[in-house]
Formats: structure tokens, sequence, C-alpha cells
């Protein structure tokens, strides 16, 4: 077997993921498998900005776990790459010379370990979008099968799926509409197995779970009649935390009112309230559409959903935690989320103590998640139930990671795979026997 390995570099955390596939079948499917996935201890790289070195060293552990696993003599010839996402965008924004030195580094650490490292590169919206759309159909064998009489197929009649991804600094949607995509920036077109694929994907940066409560925070916090205290309603009644103003507009999403003093504590106090949760989280974002055309939000050209689709990484963890994955109906999912937003801080700690790092934000992410979907990529009631929220398929985590390791490794043909299997043994036997026969 051959191995790749590709880190995602978050912007909350780094995870290595290995993959493995048989080298005499390249050019099939259905074939690459995860062996193992590493999480890297710390932040994101992006976090490591007054201090490059650190952001390569974090990666060193799990590179060491991935030269166990590789056997040495295929080290040499390991596709390696990384990948960087939303956190490394919103750095660059901020400070490219700082995006470059951690770079650097990564590179630095990386390029000390026997493997074909292939650089290190900030993925655009798009391509996030895009290799994530990849991942879930490759895995789900939307795009291509083996089938029964032994030759890779077209599955005729099967939907490609959607995909769904909330990270800590964006958030994607990709799907193939059903009517052509207007704007040609949130249009991509990928040639795969022989089938052209017209696809509609677009990134929303500053809304990623992470920044999106940032911005949420320092919305109460300029709505406050009191300068240093914040009432938050998605945060459980009895739960209080401080917060620096420094921490709370160190970031390029969030816009401070004027100049705050940066060593100024801010004391907030959750109040449990999910209906005036839902109002503040509403007004994040915009979802007026310009003049005759459809929008999800703030002005973003979208056609309508269409289709099954995918929703993973944090859509999954936030409605797992609340037992929210197993094809609940709205209304039972709306009633969950409301009755887990009463609940009270003591209450919280005793019945989930394992959680208690996440625990606070739990309530203001589902009815986050909630509004994103219903008003900002406009599902409905009838739509809902083609959305499917998970962590993995065919035992794989999906994401983007495997998706760009397929595209840059070229393991996916443009052309259909007709001739990549030869006749079994067996055919070849019959057929001499039979021409034997005919001959006598």
């Amino acid at each position: 077997p051959q191995y790749g390995l590709v880190f995602d570099a978050g912007s909350t955390h780094t995870a290595l993921y290995i993959y493995r596939w048989p080298a005499d079948k390249e050019n099939g499917t259905g074939i690459v498998s995860q062996v193992e996935a590493c999480t890297v201890s710390g932040p994101g790289i992006s976090s490591y900005a007054d201090d490059p070195a650190g952001a390569g060293a974090s990666l060193k552990p799990c590179l060491d776990k991935a030269m166990k696993i590789v056997p040495a003599e295929q080290q040499r010839e390991t596709p390696t790459y990384l990948g960087a996402t939303a956190g490394m965008r919103l750095l660059r924004e901020q400070n490219s010379t700082k995006a470059e030195q951690v770079f650097a580094e990564v590179a630095k650490a990386i390029g000390e370990y026997p493997v074909d490292f292939r650089g290190a590169r900030i993925l655009t919206g798009n391509e996030e979008g895009s290799f994530g759309w990849i991942t879930v159909n490759y895995l789900l064998e939307t795009l291509v099968k083996f089938s029964f009489a032994d030759k890779w197929e077209h599955p005729l009649d099967t939907e490609v799926l959607g995909a769904l991804d909330l990270g800590g600094a964006s958030t994607q949607i990709t799907f193939q509409p059903g009517v052509t995509v207007e704007d040609k920036n949130t249009s991509v077109f990928f040639r795969l197995y022989g089938t052209n694929y017209s696809l509609y994907t677009h990134s929303y940066l500053c809304y990623g779970q992470t920044q999106a409560l940032k911005m949420l925070l320092a919305a109460l916090h300029q709505g406050s009649p009191s300068p240093q205290q914040i009432s938050h309603p998605c945060y459980p009644k009895g739960y209080r935390e401080n917060i620096t103003t420094a921490d709370l507009y160190d970031s390029p999403c969030v816009h401070a009112p004027s100049t705050p003093s940066p060593a100024q504590v801010l004391t907030v106090t959750g109040t449990g309230d999910p209906a005036a949760c839902s109002t503040a989280v509403q007004k994040l974002f915009d979802f007026s559409c310009g003049a005759n055309r459809t929008c999800g939000f703030n002005g973003v050209y979208q056609p309508p959903v269409r289709g099954q689709f995918f929703a993973f990484a944090g859509f999954y963890y936030t409605f797992h935690f609340l037992n929210l994955t197993s094809k609940q109906s709205l209304n039972n999912i709306n009633s969950t989320i409301q009755t887990f937003c009463q609940k009270n801080w003591t209450e919280l700690v005793e019945t989930f103590p394992q959680e208690k790092k996440y625990l606070p934000t739990y309530c203001s992410v589902a009815i986050y998640i909630l509004t994103l979907l219903l008003d900002g990529y406009k599902f409905n009631e009838h739509t809902w139930s083609s959305i499917h929220f998970s962590r993995q398929a065919a035992n794989t985590d999906i994401g983007w990671t495997l998706g760009f390791m397929l595209n840059f490794t070229n393991m996916i043909p443009t052309e259909a795979l007709e001739h990549v299997k030869g006749h079994e043994p067996s055919l070849w036997a019959g057929a001499v026997s039979f021409i034997v026969l005919a001959i006598v």
C-alpha cells in the first residue's frame, strides 16, 4: 500500500490525517482509507503569530506517530501536505509577515522528516468547500463505484450530495444546484470519472462558530448599558466569566467601537433566555437580498438548496452533544434546544461534568446553527429532513483533507475508468476452453 499525509490547520486546532491505498489500484475509488487521525495538542497555528517556532514544534508528536505507521522504506515517497483554512486567512489579513513566518516554521518542522513534503498553503474558501464536497461524494460512492460486472461505473440514478461545513472561523456550503449558477465567483466546475459537475460553493469568512460567538459577544458589549457588564442571553443562568477587551477585539471579524483600553476587564453574566439569544444571533446576519436575486445572507448570491446534504465538523459536534443527529423533526430539535438553553449552570455542570470547557457555549452554537441553516442557507421544514449530521463516512472523517489529497495526487482521473480492470482469470480460462471446444 501507499500512504499520504494531510495536516488540516484549522483556526482552533490542527489535525494530521494518515491515508492509505493499494498501489496497483491508484486510479480506483472507494480504495483510499483513513488509517489514523492525530490531533495536534494546543491551539491552531494562527495562534502562534508571536511564537512561529512554537507552531512548527507543535506538529512533531503527530509526525512522530505517522513515522511509526508508514513503513520506513516508503516514507520518502509519502506525499505530505499542510492546508490552512480561515484562521490563517484572518492572520494574513491582519499581518501577512507573521503569517509567512508561521508557514516558514511549519515547513521547516515537516522538512526535518523523511517524507515527500509538497508544501504548506492557505486554501481559498471555494477550495475548502469543493474539497469537502469531493470527500463526501467519494466516500459515499456517488461519483463512481465498482459494479457487480467487475468494472468501474458511474452510478445511474444516484444524486450527488451537498456538503455543509462549519469550522471555527468560516462556514461553507457546496451543492449541485438545479439551475445555472449566476455568479461566477460562487461557481466551480469539476470533471471526475468522465462526468461533469457544475457546483455552487461559497465560504463565509467570520461565520465559523468561534468567530460568530465573538461577534455576538462584541454586539452584546456594544449594546450594554454598562461598559463593564455584559448580560448574555445565550449563556446559562448562574454562569459568569471575565474577558478583557483586548481578547474580545483581537480579530478582524469584530470591530471595536472606539479604541477600548486593552486591559479593561468585562464581566459576562449568563441569563439563559433562548428567545433573546435567538434575536441577538439574528442580528449577526443581513438577510435582505438585492433586487430580483436569490441569496443566502449578507447579499451573497445562492440558488435554492437542492438534494441531500451532509453536515459535518461543527454542525455535527454540537448536534451530537444534544443527541440531535438521528433524523429528528425540526419541531423536536427546536424544543430540545429551548429546553437545554433554559437549564442553569449548576444543573449543567452536574449533568455533564466532562464537558465543562465547552458547556457554556452549546446553547449559543445550537441557536447559531439553526439560524444559519434556516435563515441563512434557506432550508425549511420540508428540506430540513435532507440534512444528515455526520462525522464520518466509510470509517473516514468527513472534511476537506481527503478531497484535497485526491485532487493534488491526481488520484481522481477526469475520464471514466473503463479499462482500469482486466477480466478475471476465470473468464479467460472459460473463453479459451470454449474456443478449444469449438475447434474440436
